[in-house]
Formats: C-alpha cells, structure tokens, sequence
C-alpha cells in the first residue's frame, strides 16, 4: 500500500521516478528545500527512514535505515553520507535488483573532510531526478494547453488564457512552494523570507559561512538575477561596508557552491552549437534562483512595489519562466544532461532560453512581460535562425520551433511558421 500523502498534487516528476523505479536499483530524488521531495517520495514508497529522526543510529549503523518494505524512502540522505554507498551496495548484492529505494535530500552531502564523501557515484545503480518548486501547470495556474512535447512534435493548437499584470506579480510573489499555493501573495511571501533567514543563519553557519557575508551574497546574486556577473562584482557587493577587505575569488566561489549544492541557485549555461564547441565552455552562466519568491523576498518587495517598478519584475518574471521551462524540459523523456541553457553571441544577438534533447532537437524562447513586446521577441529569434542556419558550413539543424513566452496576454497563437507567442498560463511538459 502506498504511502501517498493526504491531499498530494501529482507532480511532473512523479513519471520519470515511475521510470527510474523500472529502470534503477535506488532512485535519488533531489532539489531544494520544501519543494515537495518527501512527499513525492511517499506517493511512490512501501516504507520510510527519516535520517534526522534517527541520526545518531544512521551514524552508528547506516545500513539501519535500509529497514523496510521496498521501495523504501530514505529521507534527507545526505546527512549521513556513508548511506550512498550502503544502497549502493545493496542494490550490487543481487542481480537484477530494482526500485528498492527512493533517496531525497536537499543538498549535496555537503562535508569537508573528503573521506568522509561517497566513495562511488552510483553510475548504473541510483538513477537521479531533479526536482524543483512547482510549476505553474503543477500549482493549477496554467491551463496546459500548449505541451512543450507536442510542439517538439511539430503539433500547435491556439488557447486562451487571460492573465493580468496583477496576476503575473501574485503568482511570482506567491512562488512555487506546495505549502503556498493555498495562500495570498503577502502570507506566501512569509514562506520565502523564513526560507532565506533559515538558510543564512542555519545552513550557511553549519559549512563555516558568514551568515552577513551569505545575505549579501544573495542580494547581490537578486540584483544580477538572470545575468552572468563576474566574481569581481559579486564580491564588491558581498563586502562589508565597514571593512576595507572583499572577499577574494576563492571565497566568492566557496559561498556560490555552497548555494548551488543547496540548490538555492541554479546556474544556466551557455549554448552553441554543435555540441563539441569550445565556445561553449567559454561562455559565462546566468544565475537565477531556485524560486521567483525567493527574489522578491531578498529585495523586500511586495506586489504593489513590484507593479511600480516593473522594470524589476521583468527580471522576476523570467526567473518564473526559467524556473518553469526547467521543469517542463525535465519532464521529456529525452531530456538532455543539461534541461535548460541560453545563447550569447560577441554580435550581442542574446537568447533567454534554449532547451535541447538528448537526440539533437532544440528550441529557442525569448521571455517578455506582455503581448505587445511580441515582435521584439520574434525578430531575436529570427536572428539567430538566421545566423546558425544560413551558413552551410555551420552544420547547424534548423530548431524544431521557437517561441516568445509571455505574461500579461490572452492568446497562444501562431506567429508566423513555426514561431509561437505562448503565455506562461497556456504551458505545460
């Protein structure tokens, strides 16, 4: 009998860990804090460990927390590091082995000490899923009436989905996080601030931060949302005004992977095709972070700042939209190692987001905050169609489709062949 959870909003990962299950000896389920893990795992589990409840017996005897009918959640895992190796053993222990364990954790198993780290990586024994804060098809604020699946199948259907300005800036100050989704924009936003005070000054101490150092981390990684600022910026915005000494490169990038192994950043990558260009490797990533209301919890907006200001919520929007096109990307089942990368050329031809498969098949999105930014979004698009394409020798496939996402609109309708303007609210995986 399963352990679903009472009142469990399927969510869009619930397939791939169906899959993993099929596929895998141990699934790891990770991704940030409060995004719905445990409960995914629950829907999916016989029986469950809860390693912060027993943490002096998983540290004494890991193997205890393998006790239990099968699949089996072993929640927040990464606490006791030597678990990793301890399923991974068990699953080796018998031929043929699969879906005995469901992982989840919140961060990397984040020690110093090295001997302390997993001693294998679990390569064909643990499958992992990411998981991220819900979508707006997940939460139910968008229709999905356009499937990024079909449209990489060349299948488009025009919808209609009204969606306000208002709307746009709830949603975005509401964010993602399960236990949100019932509340106002202003009792949500309650949630993300606890999230980031609970980070600054519990996870960022544990791993010998700075938790004021941290916070103007943070800040600084919000004004730069969605660009790729240098460590040089970054750390003349992390320093102490009263002090005369920044941070050094090596500190700013200690703090940045403490933010990235908690998955409170993500960092999206540069694209180029083909895949074996250098150019890709050169090329510096975006940051957003993990949620949208994270965002506008960190600058201390509220929806009546953000619809006077909406030059900053432009930037919060397409964190919404990154955020979601993560989601809708990871849920394909040919889903690349990396869901969701963007274009920069030296031109300065910029492309918000490009979502490539496993199989060779890509898109491009530009992000707009309204209907009427449409044409501006198309002819970016048309640019880099046109460059990547035209020239034979590039060897470069014409994309599958692009698309301009949008927030204040009605419509998802057909631009021009094979180009979309499709609203946040219309999409879905």
């Amino acid at each position: 009998m399963s352990l679903e959870p009472e009142g469990y909003l399927p969510r869009l990962v619930d397939k791939r860990v169906d899959r993993y299950l099929r596929i895998f000896g141990a699934v790891e389920i990770a991704g940030t804090k409060w995004c719905g893990k445990t409960w995914t795992a629950l829907r999916h589990a016989q029986s469950v460990s809860y390693v912060d409840e027993n943490l002096a017996l998983a540290q004494d005897d890991p193997s205890a927390m393998l006790t239990g009918e099968r699949p089996h959640v072993i929640d927040e895992w990464q606490r006791v590091p030597a678990i990793w190796d301890v399923v991974r053993h068990e699953v080796d222990r018998k031929r043929g082995q699969r879906g005995s364990f469901i992982l989840t954790g919140s961060s990397s198993p984040l020690v110093r000490k090295k001997d302390e780290l997993p001693q294998h990586s679990g390569a064909g024994r643990i499958g992992r899923v990411r998981m991220r804060p819900m979508s707006l098809f997940e939460s139910g604020d968008s229709v999905g009436a356009v499937s990024l699946a079909e449209l990489f199948d060349g299948k488009f259907e025009p919808a209609q989905v009204k969606t306000t300005a208002n709307d746009l800036v709830n949603l975005a100050c509401r964010g993602g996080w399960p236990e949100a989704i019932d509340l106002s924009a202003e009792d949500a936003q309650e949630i993300a601030r606890e999230y980031l005070r609970r980070f600054r000054t519990i996870t960022a101490p544990s791993q010998g931060k700075d938790p004021e150092t941290m916070g103007r981390m943070l800040f600084s990684l919000t004004r730069n949302l969605g660009q790729s600022a240098t460590y040089k910026t970054l750390a003349a915005d992390a320093s102490d005004a009263s002090a005369e000494a920044v941070p050094s490169e090596s500190a700013v990038s200690s703090y940045l992977e403490l933010l990235r192994a908690s998955y409170v950043v993500d960092e999206v990558p540069g694209w180029l095709p083909p895949a074996r260009s250098a150019k890709r490797i050169h090329t510096k990533p975006k940051r957003y972070l993990a949620d949208p209301s994270l965002a506008v919890a960190q600058l201390a907006l509220l929806p009546e700042a953000l619809l006077e200001d909406w030059q900053t919520f432009g930037l919060v929007f397409e964190n919404l939209c990154i955020r979601d096109l993560q989601v809708y990307a990871e849920a394909q089942e040919l889903c690349g190692d990396v869901p969701v990368r963007y274009y920069r050329d030296s031109t300065g031809l910029e492309v918000d987001a490009i979502i490539e498969l496993a199989d060779g098949r890509w898109a491009a999105f530009e992000i707009k905050t309204s209907e009427v930014k449409v044409p501006d979004g198309v002819a970016s698009l048309k640019r880099l169609r046109n460059k990547l394409t035209q020239n034979p020798r590039a060897r470069v496939r014409p994309p599958e489709f692009m698309a301009v996402i949008t927030g204040v609109s009605e419509y998802a309708h057909r631009v021009e062949d094979g180009i979309y303007a499709i609203p946040i609210r219309a999409l879905t995986a």
